[in-house]
């Protein structure tokens, strides 16, 4: 039971601190839904705003750790990958967490904000064989993301308000999801006090499994291999339905 989280997957209910997940994906974006779910409560413009720029402020990775990416094929799994980098920030962000101090608690939070996107986006563009790169402080967060990860080295940057939107919608309902697998792994490894990007490493280890984040894995999968099939979509719904047929939809 979470006190943060209301799931309840058969009958289709999800809520963060009391908002349904319905009205904060109409009327919010990712980075006011991460700030309720932390602090207990939707920002104003103000709050907003501070929130950002002190993420941006955080958002440099050091050229170091691009070192240790360019030792991992491009056949490596992203979350292998992404582990290991997220632990890897350790060596460069050594000092510990007082958790029972706000301003220290606070600035951990915006540092995760910040960095996490750069590792990803990293780690796509690795795998790719695309240049690393940082984003850019003049875009919102969820934007700055999308560039980060799919800009082209020989073009300009051009905002796909679509993918955007879809991008923003999937962080938001990904953003938590009660006492899960990952949840529980980061909350253990943490009340060692082995430290944030430690704990964290941990988690996105326990997200890799089938049983529980790589299921994600498994729809995209799915929906890729139906889109190569010519993308009938209710040809697949009829097979899911035939009791016969051993498909099934992830």
């Amino acid at each position: 039971e979470s006190a943060i989280t209301f799931l309840d997957g058969e009958k289709g209910i999800l809520r963060y601190r009391g908002y349904s997940i319905e009205e904060l994906a109409e009327k919010a974006d990712f980075l006011e839904v991460a700030y309720l779910l932390i602090f207990g409560n939707l920002p104003n413009s103000e709050e907003l705003a501070k929130f950002h720029k002190d993420i941006k402020d955080e958002s440099h990775v050091d050229e170091e750790m691009k070192k240790i990416l360019d030792g991992f094929p491009k056949s490596a799994h992203p979350m292998g990958v992404l582990s290991s980098l997220t632990s890897a920030l350790i060596a460069f962000n050594p000092s510990t967490v007082d958790v029972s101090s706000d301003a220290d608690m606070y600035h951990a939070i915006v540092r995760i904000l910040a960095k996490f996107p750069v590792l990803v986006a990293w780690t796509l563009r690795k795998k790719k064989g695309l240049p690393l790169d940082y984003g850019d402080d003049s875009l919102g967060y969820v934007e700055n993301i999308h560039k980060m990860m799919f800009k082209r080295p020989n073009q300009e940057y051009k905002k796909n308000k679509v993918v955007i939107e879809a991008l923003d919608k999937l962080l938001i309902l990904h953003a938590d999801h009660e006492q899960n697998c990952s949840t529980s792994t980061v909350r253990i490894v943490g009340s060692s006090h082995a430290g944030l990007f430690a704990s964290l490493s941990a988690g996105i280890s326990a997200l890799w499994g089938p049983l529980h984040g790589g299921a994600n894995q498994a729809v995209l999968e799915m929906l890729e291999a139906i889109e190569a099939d010519g993308g009938d979509t209710k040809k697949y719904m009829a097979k899911a339905k035939d009791k016969e047929d051993p498909f099934r939809l992830m």
